[in-house]
């Protein structure tokens, strides 16, 4: 979907699906649905900041029409990468964090999505880690995402080098350890490692995930959120491993296959 007119986003959704459940060997008895939006319990859109004018969209009631007589559940596609990579890990208590175009994430506990799938969304990507830092797309200031997602890093990194840095550039010239960009990225792993430890501090994860395309192809930030993240561990309070996340960009689709089969119970 690329127009930003829910009425046209809509069309080229159904014109798709069509295609896809044409000639399909089994009937669709269930649909799972990630969405980088904010919904309500009734399937609503409330907030999309990258697309406001599907603020107020019955989201929900276009695909039961859409889908028919299969089942369909919608949720955060951050709560659902979570869902998946703890599935994937076998770890029931973990956060996640994605850091592609923007962050997402979620925070899952005893199995299940924090606070609840149909609940409202864990917006991890818009914890506060600079009072006076960057502008938000959300209207706040020094939110995780202004921070440490990679168009915020790029930012960064051009200010640092003088000149527009393109995403293949940069991840050159971190594979090259140019000192500009390794202070770039470095900056957005410090806070992307404020964010992980306020959330440790509250529920107390066995494990921290980081994923996302922009994190998948730089492996060097997962380890700089790693260091960055121990050494901000209290006395007697250890933080946990901070490690790639094992989906990669793609956790979130896994996440709604998870939702489409009736998981979490």
């Amino acid at each position: 979907m690329t127009s930003g007119d829910p009425t046209l986003d809509l069309d080229l959704l159904a014109h798709h699906v069509t295609e896809l459940c044409t000639g399909a060997p089994e009937r669709l008895t269930g649909v799972g649905v990630a969405m980088p939006a904010t919904l309500d319990a009734t399937g609503t859109v409330t907030a999309w900041p990258g697309r406001p004018g599907w603020a107020g969209v019955d989201l929900g009631g276009a695909l039961s029409v859409l889908f028919g007589d299969a089942e369909v559940r919608c949720a955060d596609d951050g709560d659902l990468a979570a869902l998946a990579e703890a599935h994937e890990a076998g770890c029931p208590d973990l956060l996640y964090l994605g850091v592609g175009t923007g962050i997402g994430g979620g925070i899952v506990l005893n199995g299940k999505p924090v606070p609840g799938l149909g609940r409202g969304s864990c917006e991890v990507g818009h914890l506060v880690v600079d009072r006076d830092g960057p502008l938000c797309d959300c209207g706040r200031r020094g939110c995780v995402q202004a921070a440490a997602s990679g168009p915020a890093t790029l930012r960064r990194a051009a200010r640092r080098r003088g000149e527009d840095v393109t995403f293949a550039a940069l991840r050159q010239a971190v594979a090259d350890g140019k000192p500009w960009a390794m202070a770039a990225l470095r900056e957005s792993g410090r806070a992307l490692a404020a964010a992980v430890t306020g959330v440790c501090e509250l529920v107390h994860p066995a494990l921290v995930l980081i994923g996302g395309g922009f994190a998948a192809a730089m492996p060097e930030l997962v380890a700089m959120v790693a260091e960055r993240t121990a050494a901000l561990g209290r006395p007697g309070h250890p933080m946990p491993p901070v490690r790639p996340a094992r989906l990669g960009g793609l956790s979130s689709l896994h996440g709604a296959v998870l939702l489409a089969r009736g998981l979490p119970d």
